[in-house]
C-alpha cells in the first residue's frame, strides 16, 4: 500500500510538472509569434508536441503557422512541404477533436493552401470540403473570426466563377455549393466585428466591396487597415497591397 501511494504521488507530481512545462512553452510560443517570429514560434509549438502529442493548441498553431510560413516561401518545393505538413497537423487535430472549432478551422486553412496543388476533380472536392469545415467551425463557435473570414474568402472566390466554369464543374464533378458576393461581404463583416485588428480581413473585405461597386466602403477598409498595428509577418505585405489598391482605385 505504501509503495502504491509513493508511485501515485510521483506520477501526480510528474503530470503536474509536465502540464506546467507545456503551459510555459505555449506562453513563450505566443510571445515569439507576436514579435513576430513565426518560424521561431513554430519550433516552440513543436516542443509542446514532444511532451503532449495530442495538445490541441499546439497542433492547430503548427498547422496555421505552416500555412503562413509556406505562403511566403519562394521555393515551391519548400512551400509545398510546409503546406503538406500543415495538412498532417490539421488532420491530427481533427481526428482527435472533431468537434473543435479550431480543429475545423485548421482543416479549412490547410485545404485552402493545398487547393493550389490540386487539379480537376480533386480541386472541386477540396473546395466542397473547405466550406464544410468552415461551416462547422462557426456552427460550433459563432465567435470564431477565422471561420467567418474563411467563409468570406470562399464565397468571394466561388461567386466569381463564370457560368462555363460552374457548368463544367457540375457536369464533370457533381458541382459545387452556391456562393454569393453578398454572403462574402457579410461573412467578412462578422469577422471584422469579432476581431477588429485582423489586417487581412480588411484587405479582402475591401476587394469584395469594390467588386460590389461599393467604392467608398472599399476605400474606407483600406484606409483603416493602414492604421492598424502589425501583428503578423504578413502584415507589411498586406499593407503594401492596400497602398497599391488605393492608388489604383482613388
Amino acid at each position: 500500500m505504501k509503495w502504491l501511494l509513493i508511485v501515485c504521488t510521483s506520477l501526480f507530481i510528474t503530470l503536474c510538472t509536465s502540464a506546467q512545462d507545456v503551459n510555459t512553452i505555449i506562453a513563450d510560443a505566443h510571445k515569439i509569434e507576436a514579435i513576430p517570429n513565426e518560424k521561431g514560434a513554430f519550433l516552440k509549438f513543436k516542443e509542446v508536441l514532444k511532451i503532449q502529442p495530442n495538445n490541441l493548441v499546439a497542433l492547430v498553431k503548427c498547422s496555421e503557422l505552416c500555412c503562413r510560413i509556406g505562403a511566403r516561401e519562394k521555393n515551391t518545393q519548400v512551400r509545398d512541404e510546409y503546406y503538406n505538413t500543415a495538412v498532417i497537423y490539421a488532420k491530427t487535430a481533427y481526428r482527435l477533436y472533431p468537434n473543435s472549432d479550431e480543429a475545423n478551422v485548421a482543416m479549412a486553412l490547410a485545404i485552402g493552401r493545398t487547393i493550389l496543388l490540386k487539379s480537376g476533380k480533386e480541386k472541386i472536392v477540396a473546395v466542397r470540403e473547405l466550406k464544410a469545415y468552415a461551416d462547422k467551425a462557426v456552427a460550433v463557435n459563432p465567435s470564431n473570426f477565422k471561420g467567418w473570414h474563411i467563409l468570406g474568402k470562399w464565397h468571394y472566390e466561388v461567386s466569381n466563377l463564370n457560368a462555363i466554369e460552374r457548368a463544367g464543374a457540375k457536369i464533370m464533378y457533381g458541382g459545387i455549393p452556391s456562393a454569393s458576393l453578398k454572403t462574402s461581404i457579410s461573412s467578412y463583416e462578422k469577422a471584422k466585428m469579432l476581431s477588429p485588428g485582423f489586417t487581412l480581413n480588411y484587405l479582402e473585405l475591401a476587394k469584395a466591396y469594390w467588386r460590389n461597386d461599393d467604392d467608398d466602403k472599399a476605400i474606407a477598409q483600406l484606409n483603416y487597415l493602414l492604421t492598424l498595428k502589425n501583428q503578423t509577418e504578413d502584415d507589411p505585405r498586406i499593407k503594401e497591397e492596400a497602398k497599391t489598391l488605393l492608388k489604383k482605385w482613388q
